[in-house]
């Protein structure tokens, strides 16, 4: 038993991918779990937000909010993704592109166009990292990124009919209520109410298993998206591998860029780890649905290689103990 429970905890993020998707296509595909599967559809996407809340607010506890400060990293990261940004908007009007063409660049730019990951934080304090650092970065991006998805998706999209202020309203409300409020909760606990921010702090990994919690839904939601994509299984393998090949651009120049500040996770995880659900809401609200798939397919790389880098810190810790 005590063997199963270390396994599910060394590998709590693909065994919270795997169940979701399992879960998914177990209650999609069973004709006798279809009522089931109708009755927890809109219980899962109401509890979806609670949870990141939660992962949040449990994070800011640990946060010094003094040493909440711009750096170096943040600057040459942001650079990079307004570069990249403009290359994806750039390519997409140059060449006029249309039909799957426009889709597949889509898909693309709602990953890049992303905020970091509210779990960033989760993953670079597992790591070793800096938590105000990220943290930080955090705020900044998704600022960022409410001013340029009202500027650049009207440019690719003619479809989009939103004003600029009501798309950056918008995205604003949703981020103060993601990610400004359990902020505030967190400031208001660590400061007054001494003996309840104890308790949430004395137990360990407390955020990254309610962010476990939270991908086994989030999985399961992108399984489904892509179950019921209207295309061809090679246009979806197409978008898939765009994602990954961004994924591993963004991590890798993420990782060269602290590399000359001494913060190479920081800045990895930072310019990697992508909000990959609000890159979904954003593709559902802006521009064609079916671009949401890449955001979708980037949920499961940028885990691997978060997979990957707490397996390797593990065995680092397991060398010198």
């Amino acid at each position: 038993m005590k063997r199963i429970l270390r396994f599910l905890r060394d590998w709590t993020l693909p065994f919270a991918m795997s169940f979701g998707a399992l879960m998914y296509l177990l209650f999609a595909y069973t004709p006798a779990l279809e009522e089931a599967a109708v009755f927890f559809d809109p219980v899962f996407e109401l509890i979806l937000p609670l949870f990141m809340f939660l992962v949040l607010f449990v994070t800011f506890c640990k946060v010094d909010f003094h040493k909440m400060r711009p750096v170096g990293w943040h600057v040459w990261n942001i650079l990079f993704q307004l570069l990249v940004v403009a290359f994806i908007v750039g390519f997409i009007l140059y060449f006029n592109l249309q039909g799957n063409d426009l889709i597949l660049m889509e898909s693309a730019l709602t990953c890049v166009i992303a905020p970091c990951a509210t779990a960033a934080a989760v993953v670079t304090a597992k790591l070793g990292g800096d938590l105000e650092s990220i943290t930080t970065y955090t705020f900044m991006t998704n600022f960022i990124t409410a001013l340029l998805v009202p500027l650049c998706f009207p440019m690719v999209d003619p479809d989009v009919t939103m004003t600029f202020w009501q798309s950056f309203l918008q995205i604003l409300y949703k981020v103060c209520m993601v990610l400004v409020l359990p902020m505030v909760l967190a400031y208001i606990v660590k400061h007054f109410m001494h003996r309840l921010h104890e308790k949430i702090i004395s137990i360990r990994d407390l955020s990254y298993y309610l962010w476990g919690c939270s991908l086994t839904i989030v999985t399961g939601t992108t399984v489904k998206h892509i179950c019921h994509a209207q295309t061809s299984v090679w246009f979806l393998f197409m978008i898939a591998f765009l994602s990954l090949v961004f994924c591993i651009i963004l991590f890798a120049v993420g990782r060269i860029i602290g590399s000359h500040y001494g913060c190479k996770v920081d800045a990895g995880q930072a310019s990697g780890q992508k909000n990959t659900a609000f890159a979904i809401w954003i593709a559902y609200t802006y521009l064609t649905p079916l671009s949401s798939v890449g955001p979708g397919c980037y949920i499961l790389w940028q885990n691997i290689i978060n997979s990957l880098e707490l397996w390797k810190q593990r065995k680092i810790g397991e060398k010198f103990s």
